[in-house]
């Protein structure tokens, strides 16, 4: 669970370059993972319903935004359900020209075969905030397995937050999330991702069968700075023991890559956000300097939604001189 950095030494595994074409975009090798966990394939099969591929099992959306005047506007969509997005809101008092995007799915949660897929560009000099309308809700699996892959690309002297709400894996439930940044050195991504040890309230820890994430950050020649990865399996191995989860049920984690501010003092802002907020925590910076990291544990969903906004709001004060704003979600 701890970040690898990596010094270019190898060829770089890139994510897919996103397609052009209607027919581009429906074929496998757009929407299928470069190269899925062992963990995750080996549940490879046919489902007895839907297959992988057919209608409602590709979600597809690619949003692409540009400066345009005094504000970032969306200049380019395209969506596929179950994915989608209503238009930008412009609601954050403090930065006025920073959209705001809520990533929606019609179909209630991610299911068995769903092959899911988000690209975000986000052009020179321009800003934007995408987050979800709600948690992700991975449902119980019989046959094969899902994936989701988001690819967020920042310009030069852009501005990005990537922040959705937790993933929630249901009993017996099987997920591979690959998210890939890559950031200019002169751009700054706040990036996060929260999982839940299945649906607390239900009293569900671990019942689902994997849960395998990645997390890279590079930059635009494909070059490595840092690689998170997560392999847990319940059934397996203990995921909730010493070195691990240690016993909590939750885990989040929030990047900041910048060049904005030292990284130092990036770290020193995200230690004192967190230092009084009940959970369990660590700071470090990143490779070659780009930024900083925390991952933080608890078992309570509320303290972990005000550590992830502590610490987005630390950072966003330092960077950019403005608080976070108050999320308007259902």
């Amino acid at each position: 669970m701890t970040p690898v950095a990596a010094r270019a030494a190898r060829a770089p595994r890139r994510a897919a370059a996103p397609a052009s074409t209607p027919l581009e975009r429906l074929a496998p090798a757009h929407y299928e993972p470069v190269r899925v966990p062992r963990e995750v394939g080996r549940h490879a099969a046919v489902p007895d319903t839907l297959a992988v591929g057919q209608a409602g099992k590709v979600g597809l959306l690619e949003l692409c935004f540009e400066r345009r005047g005094e504000r970032t506007e969306l200049v380019g969509q395209f969506q596929k359900a179950p994915l989608q997005v209503m238009r930008p809101l412009y609601y954050d008092p403090c930065r006025p020209d920073l959209p705001i995007i809520q990533v929606m799915s019609t179909g209630g949660g991610i299911v068995q075969g769903d092959r899911l897929r988000i690209d975000l560009r986000c052009g020179p000099g321009a800003s934007v905030h995408l987050t979800t309308q709600a948690a992700t809700k991975v449902h119980r699996m019989e046959f094969d397995y899902a994936t989701q892959q988001v690819a967020v690309e920042a310009g030069a002297d852009s501005y990005v937050e990537y922040l959705p709400d937790p993933t929630i894996p249901f009993i017996g439930s099987r997920l591979y999330q690959r998210t890939v940044v890559t950031a200019a050195p002169t751009a700054t991504v706040l990036a996060g991702e929260t999982l839940y040890a299945g649906r607390l309230a239900r009293g569900e820890r671990y019942d689902y069968d994997v849960l395998a994430t990645d997390f890279e950050l590079r930059r635009p020649d494909g070059g490595l700075l840092a690689l998170d990865t997560m392999r847990l399996v319940p059934g397996t191995a203990g995921v909730a023991g010493p070195a691990v989860l240690a016993g909590h049920d939750i885990v989040s984690t929030f990047y900041a890559v910048t060049s904005l501010a030292p990284a130092a003092a990036v770290a020193d802002a995200l230690h004192r956000a967190l230092a009084d907020s009940g959970t369990l925590f660590g700071v470090s910076v990143l490779p070659q300097d780009c930024g900083a990291w925390v991952r933080l544990l608890t078992s309570d969903p509320c303290a972990a939604s005000a550590a992830v906004r502590a610490a987005w709001d630390a950072v966003r004060r330092l960077l950019t001189g403005s608080p976070a704003p108050v999320m308007r979600k259902p």
